[in-house]
């Protein structure tokens, strides 16, 4: 016979976060009988939504900026891990301003609160955070990324960004707590469940396991990652939920050791471990080196004795991740930061100059003058550049599958796999950094073997039918950094047009012209692939 123990399963042993004040408005204290409540307007939950998405939306943790300027600092960094970081940092300045996001994948909504049963709305809360969430994206320069679905295979983009991801938990006290993330899809697309065993459950085991799976990670997520390891959990649901909140620093402040009543806990010797790993890996922050992570939150939880779901996941270096409160005193959201440039060295690092590559010759001699150099050449792209995603894709698969010619535009001009934020005014372009390659993977074979898509620019790895594609018919794949969408926009994206499926909206194909846009040679015309030698 044993006692019953009730045990907060994410005991988090304190709140070290620094907050600003919105406004003392919106709440009162008052008497409920015998106890004091605290009444909430809904507008308050509308303002804090607004307030906490749009400064996710253009600016970062101060910790989070740190790490990059770590990168520049570390004589065991790579140039390529250097030339990320500093493109960051760069983005993260430009962003800060407030009209260029600091990711053109400005992402799915989610919010997770806990709520005081001490706290009186009176009203449906979800209804009021949408409310504010759906105010930031029809405000602010943001991209609308959510697709609704009108019957099994027909979509339609939202046109708001809603729905959000809105789940409201229960608690003790006058308090109500929220963690507000901005998800974009490349990390999303990179959370892992693998259902295991206990035999997982040794030094040995552990050890193969998560060298193993690292490399399903990847880089088109955009590291450097804070990366999230979950082992355990009383339901994949609730093991993959502890992934997301863990990679955006949720539980930092949990205990280091377990107990008989299974509560959650950090391992720091195996986050060590991890991290160790990931540098070894080699993948570095998208190009080869030191940095594919910043760090590493290793969380172990109870299981069901015939389950152990290990869940991994990362938050990228769009790190959109921020905290609010509303308590008696007022609404508060985390404070960011406003200054990313304090972070920029004096001096851009040292790298060798990188091939010019003039986009606006024949097709041919953008390909002849490719073939020139090795995987891994640094280049900077001038001319016209096809954007096109998944949908555009789909559609021209089905042009050809009717026995109707490949549009010259995706046989004349490399392609961008992208998909802009919206355009402010003034500019001539919105934040428009590259999407996640992986995705057209599908279509290349194809698309090659009638002229099109030759020359294909993205970020993130590829498969090996990708570099089969490209060796038979002569094709490359360039790597562009994943993250600095801002900057893209600012400094290199030129003009900006639609020339086919406008309806698409921001899946539509454009045309873009482009200025000393940064890529490098990822897979070749011989059958080399930069990843696959790491």
């Amino acid at each position: 016979m044993i006692d019953f123990i009730y045990q907060d399963p994410y005991p988090i042993l304190k709140d070290d976060t620094q907050y600003r004040k919105i406004t003392s408005d919106f709440v009162k204290v008052e008497q409920f009988g015998q106890r004091e409540v605290l009444t909430v307007d809904p507008k308050g939950l509308e303002l804090l939504a607004e307030e906490a998405l749009t400064d996710v939306s253009f600016m970062l943790r101060t910790t989070h900026l740190q790490k990059l300027r770590n990168i520049l600092d570390d004589p065991e960094a790579t140039d390529n891990d250097r030339f990320v970081a500093y493109n960051l940092l760069q983005n993260a300045s430009v962003a800060a301003e407030g009209q260029l996001p600091s990711c053109q994948d400005t992402g799915t909504a989610i919010v997770m609160a806990k709520k005081g049963e001490s706290i009186f709305t009176g009203v449906d809360d979800a209804e009021w955070l949408s409310r504010g969430i759906f105010n930031t994206y029809q405000k602010r320069n943001l991209r609308y990324s959510q697709i609704v679905p009108i019957s099994m295979f027909e979509e339609k983009n939202s046109g708001s960004n809603l729905p959000a991801q809105i789940d409201i938990y229960a608690k003790k006290g006058a308090s109500y707590e929220f963690l507000f993330m901005a998800k974009g899809g490349g990390s999303a697309n990179k959370t892992y469940l693998y259902q295991q065993t206990k035999s997982l459950l040794n030094d040995k085991s552990m050890d193969a396991f998560i060298r193993t799976k690292i490399k399903d990670l990847g880089t088109s997520a955009c590291p450097p990652y804070h990366l999230a390891l979950v082992i355990g959990g009383t339901s994949a649901e609730a093991n993959l939920s502890a992934v997301k909140k863990a990679s955006a620093g949720y539980y930092d402040n949990l205990p280091t050791s377990g107990n008989m009543a299974g509560q959650a806990f950090r391992d720091l010797e195996w986050e060590e471990r991890v991290q160790k790993i990931c540098q070894e890996s080699a993948i570095g922050a998208q190009f080869g080196g030191k940095y594919f992570t910043h760090d590493v939150r290793v969380i172990r939880l109870p299981r069901h004795a015939a389950s152990c779901p290990v869940g991994l996941g990362v938050s990228c270096s769009a790190d959109r991740n921020i905290k609010g409160k509303i308590t008696k005193d007022g609404i508060f959201v985390e404070q960011l930061e406003v200054n990313p440039k304090q972070f920029l060295p004096e001096t851009a690092p040292h790298l060798e100059a990188p091939v010019e590559i003039d986009l606006d010759q024949p097709m041919t001699d953008i390909l002849a003058k490719l073939s020139q150099y090795p995987i891994k050449t640094r280049l900077k792209l001038n001319g016209t550049v096809i954007v096109a995603r998944d949908i555009a894709h789909a559609k021209i698969m089905e042009l050809l599958e009717a026995g109707k010619p490949m549009p010259e535009y995706f046989k004349n001009h490399p392609v961008y796999y992208a998909g802009p934020a919206k355009t402010p005014e003034g500019m001539a372009s919105g934040s428009f950094g590259p999407t996640t390659a992986g995705r057209m993977d599908v279509y290349v074979d194809e698309f090659q073997k009638h002229g099109g898509s030759m020359v294909m620019l993205a970020k993130g790895n590829r498969t090996k039918q990708v570099t089969d594609a490209c060796q038979k018919y002569g094709g490359f794949y360039l790597g562009s950094i994943g993250g600095p969408a801002a900057i893209l926009a600012q400094d290199n994206i030129l003009k900006v047009e639609v020339v086919d499926f406008e309806e698409l909206g921001m899946e539509a194909v454009r045309k873009i012209t482009v200025k000393d846009f940064p890529a490098f040679i990822i897979t070749d015309d011989k059958g080399n692939d930069f990843f696959e030698n790491l």
